[in-house]
Formats: structure tokens, sequence, C-alpha cells
């Protein structure tokens, strides 16, 4: 089934940014073809299994490809990928674009709640997961949950252990011939992924991006960072499967011809090894992960590197200082989402002594996304940022009242964040309209947990709010309202919200109950006074 995406940036805009090369105009698996040919012997991904070259990599992606098509998957065709970083994702990643699919990647770990949500929304025919990773089952839960997305045609199985009945084995899909497979030529202003954000929804969001947003609009973002001719290195401790990590196989491969260090998964000391062996000229990561990695013994002088880039949330002055000094380079704070909105900072942090509102973001680049000030709602003293570029989403997927609610009638994206351009023509970003917690580089959304306590007999109401803390950036604190007669602690709470399905990552770790809301002169919850209130004595930590 081909799923219908209607792009909400007019066609004459996209077609000027391909026309004056702003946009590379070519779909992302032909873009890949052209470093194949022109290096076959660079190296493209290491991971724990060793190198893959780019013409080894072509050669599993075709055979993968004839594999998926095999199973029936055809142009067009939305196919979710639950895989942890490594190369079965590049080489998925690579497959789906040749087939002229469009990929849905989510990280493993993520609950079978949420896969099931955004397969059944999006229509998925395929779901290339893994049999199991750190204790979950990926796979197993994904064919059990089968019979609840009738579009579903396959579950193929990723990993050495038995792939579980009812399910394709990856290692099957890769034994096909790919010689005689013949790439799709998709339209580039096509879509090519869609991007997941728990945003602040109650539902995790999906995005439609193109191959041009993604090759154009973000690697031009990924092209600001390269110092000098050759590719990049980088070493990716985000997920693939995340948006930021949609910077991986598209820009970094495809787009700049670079190689991928990938972790399976991260721990601070893995991290620190992986620089130190395979000197990346890039680190992706979120603050939380550089706090952690500051707090390990290190052997000795890192080797040198061209920038940490840092996303999901704004590394405080100290640390970023700690660790430009640490690591021998620039510490990059990128402002972005996957709904459409990049910003970084760029090599050179903001002056000392700066005064002016907010956290100074850097230069928007027009080449990426052109940012705006557009009025905010409720008479905010600042405006709300928008934005609109070659990195541009085409949609959010299945969710006509978002595009409602964050799209203009000309394509431009509502960030639901509060903003400035200053007189030097750098974005300040001064708060945020919406409800969502980051949580060490990930987005909680407040409105989603609020809506599972909820259902537990003994709260009467729940707001949820972020408290601040050195290593995560924020907590998830909830204040709850008890029936009469009731007292859960947080224990019982968060018990209450894994059998909900709602993983562990979004689970609150502080606890305040009161016996009624304080609320703003507006009638709504006051947010500031319940933050107060913890502030001045957390208790039931988890």
């Amino acid at each position: 089934m081909t799923l219908h995406l209607d792009d909400l940036v007019p066609a004459t805009l996209r077609r000027g940014w391909a026309a004056d090369g702003t946009c590379p105009d070519l779909d992302l698996y032909a873009l890949f073809r052209t470093h194949r040919l022109a290096a076959p012997g660079r190296v493209a991904v290491i991971d724990a299994a060793g190198e893959l070259t780019y013409a080894e990599l072509d050669h599993l992606a075709r055979d993968a490809a004839a594999g998926l098509r095999r199973l029936g998957v055809c142009e067009g065709d939305v196919v979710g990928v639950q895989l942890p970083n490594g190369r079965d994702a590049v080489v998925a990643d690579l497959a789906l674009a040749a087939l002229g699919a469009v990929a849905l990647p989510f990280p493993v770990g993520r609950g079978i709640t949420e896969a099931v949500s955004l397969l059944g929304r999006s229509g998925a025919r395929a779901v290339i997961a893994a049999t199991e990773h750190r204790g979950t089952a990926h796979a197993s839960e994904l064919v059990a949950a089968a019979e609840r997305l009738p579009g579903l045609r396959a579950v193929v199985a990723a990993g050495p252990q038995e792939p579980p009945a009812g399910s394709a084995a990856w290692s099957e899909v890769l034994s096909a011939d790919g010689r005689a497979f013949v790439p799709a030529r998709p339209d580039p202003d096509g879509a090519a992924r869609i991007l997941v954000s728990s945003g602040s929804e109650s539902e995790p969001k999906m995005v439609a991006y193109s191959h041009n947003a993604l090759a154009g609009g973000r690697g031009n973002f990924m092209a600001t960072l390269i110092a000098g001719a050759e590719p990049p290195r980088c070493l990716f401790l985000v997920p693939l499967a995340s948006a930021f990590g949609s910077n991986g196989t598209a820009v970094t491969l495809a787009r700049h011809g670079g190689s991928l260090v990938l972790l399976d998964h991260f721990s601070p000391r893995g991290a620190l090894a992986a620089i130190g062996e395979h000197r990346p000229t890039h680190v992706l990561a979120v603050p939380t992960m550089i706090r952690m990695m500051l707090d390990q013994p290190r052997p000795g002088p890192m080797p040198p590197m061209t920038a940490l880039v840092l996303g999901g949330a704004e590394l405080d002055a100290a640390t970023a200082a700690e660790a430009g000094g640490v690591f021998g380079c620039p510490v990059v704070n990128l402002y972005g989402s996957a709904d459409g909105v990049n910003c970084h900072s760029g090599f050179r942090p903001p002056p000392v002594g700066d005064r002016g509102p907010g956290v100074v973001v850097g230069l928007p680049d027009p080449r990426v996304a052109e940012i705006r000030i557009a009025p905010a709602p409720d008479g905010n003293e600042f405006g709300e940022i928008i934005a609109r570029g070659p990195m541009t989403p085409m949609c959010y997927v299945g969710a006509p009242e978002l595009n409602r609610r964050y799209r203009t009638a000309d394509g431009w994206v509502r960030t639901g964040d509060l903003g400035v351009i200053d007189a030097d023509g750098r974005l300040r970003l001064v708060g945020r309209l919406k409800r969502v917690v980051i949580r060490g580089g990930a987005n909680i959304s407040l409105a989603e947990v609020e809506h599972a306590l909820a259902t537990h007999p003994g709260v009467r109401e729940a707001v949820c709010l972020g408290v601040p803390d050195r290593v995560m950036g924020e907590r998830l604190a909830a204040c709850v309202v008890p029936r009469p007669g009731h007292a859960p602690d947080l224990a019982v709470l968060t018990a209450h919200l894994l059998r909900q399905g709602l993983e562990r990552s979004k689970h609150p770790e502080h606890l305040l109950l009161v016996e009624e809301l304080p609320l703003t002169p507006a009638g709504k919850p006051d947010r500031d006074a319940l933050r107060d209130l913890l502030l001045g004595g957390r208790r039931g930590s988890a």
C-alpha cells in the first residue's frame, strides 16, 4: 500500500532549491552509489563486527533489497525498522531507499504499545526488528501484535538468535542474489523516511521527510561542520533510528561519503574507548552522554576531533567549556527537531558576558532552514520561532490535526518555542510553548504520561513537569491529587504505568502528592508553583 503524503511546502520552492544546487535532486540510494563507485574501498561502517567498505555495504544493501522485494515490499510501502546501531540498520536504510520504500525507524527499547501505534497509524506493510536486544524480544512482541496490524504483511527478525515462529529471518533476506536487482528511482521530493518524535502529543508524532530534505537540507547542516576536504568520520552515540540519527545513513554516507562508527548501545566507557580506537572527526550525542563521559577516568589525551555535535537539549556553558578542554575541539549545540527546525552555535561559542534575552542558538542558515519570529499566542512578550527551508519535512503522517496546528498555509513550521532574532542576526531561544520534558536528550510528552497516570484508580488528577538535573538536564516529576482514601507512592504509580505499556524511560522519577492543584489566574494548573514545591522538598525518587 502506497502511503499518500501531501508536501505542505510549495512545489515551486522545492524545485527552486533543486535547480540552484541547494539540494542534490537525487534519491538517497543514487547518492550513495556515486560514492560507492568513486571510492569502493573507503570504509563506510565500523561496528562490533569490524569494518565494511562502500563496495561491501552496497553488496549487502542490494541483496537485502532483493530479499525484501521477494517478501512483497514495493515502492512507496512504509517499512518499520527497530534495530540497534550497527551494520544491519545501515543496510536496511539503504535497501529501503533502493526499493523506493519509506523507512520508519524507531529505536530499540521502545515498548510494543508505541510500536503498534507507529506501525498502525503509518499503514506499515513490514517491519525489520531485533530478535532480541538487551533483554527485550522485539520481533516476538511484534509477531504477537500482528493481529492488531491488519496492514502488516511481514515481520523480519534480525540477530543471531532463532527467529520467532511467524517471522522471516533477516539472514534469509540477505541470502537473496542482488546482482540482478534494479533499483527504483523515486522522486527526490518524494518521501524517503518518517522521523519519530515524542514531542508534546499523547502519541508519538511521525514526520515525513523527502530525499532532498534529508540529503539536501540536513546534509547542508552537516556540511557547515566539516573542516577540510576529507569526508567526515562520525561516531553516532545517538540511535540511528532517532531524528538526530537521521544524519547517519542519509547525510554522513549518502550525501558526504563519510564513515559511520557505531556502538549497539551507549556506555560512557565504550564511547571513550571508541574515540581512542577509531579516531572520529565528529561525535554526535546528547548532553547527558557527554556529562557521563566527563565523569569517567581517561587513559590520556583524546585524539584530535573536529567537533562534538550535541542535540536534544542545551549543554550548560560550564560543562561545554569543560568538554571543549577535555576533547580538544569545539562543542556545537544544535537547536533542532524532527518537526523541521535547525540552527546551531557553530565552531565559535557566544561571546563571554552576553546579556541578551534567552540563550544564543546561532545564525540561521537559509540553505538548511530560514527562521523567522511570528506573533505568539496569549500576547507573549516574545514571538514564536517558525522555520521553512530545504530541510522542512513534507507533513505529519496520519495526523491532519497536527498539520493544521503546526504548519502554516505556505509551509512554515510552528515550533512552539519562543525566541527573538537579535541585532547580529542570531536566533535566541527564550522559552518553550510546548509541554515537553527533555530528559537526557529524549523528549517526554507530558500529556502522554498524564493521561496514563489518570487511569490509576487512586489518582484524581495528575500534572507532570520537569525539574532541573545536573546529569540528565531534566527529570520528570508527577504532581498528583489522590482520590479520597488513597495515597499512591511512586513505586505503585510506575508499576501501573508499566502495565499501561509506557516504557520506563517515560516514568516519573519524583512524586508530589497535593490536596489540590494551585491555579493560575486563567484557571490552569500553576506549573511554576508546583515546581517550587517540588524543588523545596523532593520526595519519592526512583
